[in-house]
């Protein structure tokens, strides 16, 4: 490409075809290794950020980046502000998680904290998740390879199957294009077994 474009002074795009970008189809848990994972979780704090990411679709960063003041009880929504793409975004808080969820605000209301999720030494890292997402996974005995990421892709993977509108799940995962949410479609397999083989039409 520097050959091209700083000695031939030719435009790389009309001389040589550049290969596709590989887009690997994510891993993702059953709902029964999820629920699994999740329950193995002894702390309560780690299983409720780890059951947030799952619940709402979060990347980690959003996760470590929530304020108190994002969560409206009354209404039952979150912000994320300036996720990936600086597209904020609304999020429903899971009625399950409610309670928990209040008293970890007023914890951190009370100790003048402004991040919804902090360590005894302040701001928690991506490692941290990492490492209670890895730990779970092992307890458990999931053989894939598990990331906080993964339940990501899960929630997605579960609410396509489950029957909700793609451009929804777009939404909820603050995707831009909404070719990055159709990869879902790809590994939904409840939908798969629903299409009948053309043989049992005959």
């Amino acid at each position: 490409k520097y050959a091209y474009s700083n000695i031939l002074q030719k435009d790389i795009t009309s001389a040589i075809k550049r290969p596709k970008k590989e887009r690997k189809i994510p891993e993702v848990l059953t709902r029964d290794e999820t629920r699994a994972l999740i329950n193995s979780i002894e702390n309560k704090k780690s299983k409720l950020m780890i059951s947030m990411i799952y619940a709402c679709g979060f990347r980690v960063s959003e996760l470590l980046n929530l304020k108190v003041r994002d969560l409206n009880f009354e209404e039952k929504i979150g912000h994320v502000r300036q996720g990936k793409g600086k597209k904020d975004r609304i999020f429903n808080l899971p009625d399950s998680l409610l309670k928990n969820l209040q008293k970890q605000a007023n914890i951190q209301q009370e100790s003048k904290e402004e991040y919804l999720f902090t360590g005894s030494k302040g701001r928690l890292s991506s490692r941290n998740i990492q490492k209670i997402v890895g730990k779970a996974s092992i307890k458990v005995g999931i053989k894939k390879s598990v990331h906080p990421h993964t339940l990501r892709h899960s929630f997605a993977t579960h609410l396509l199957e489950s029957g909700n509108d793609i451009r929804k799940i777009q939404e909820l995962l603050g995707h831009a294009d909404l070719n990055t949410t159709q990869i879902y479609t790809h590994i939904s397999q409840e939908e798969l077994k629903k299409i009948k083989s053309p043989l049992d039409g005959l």
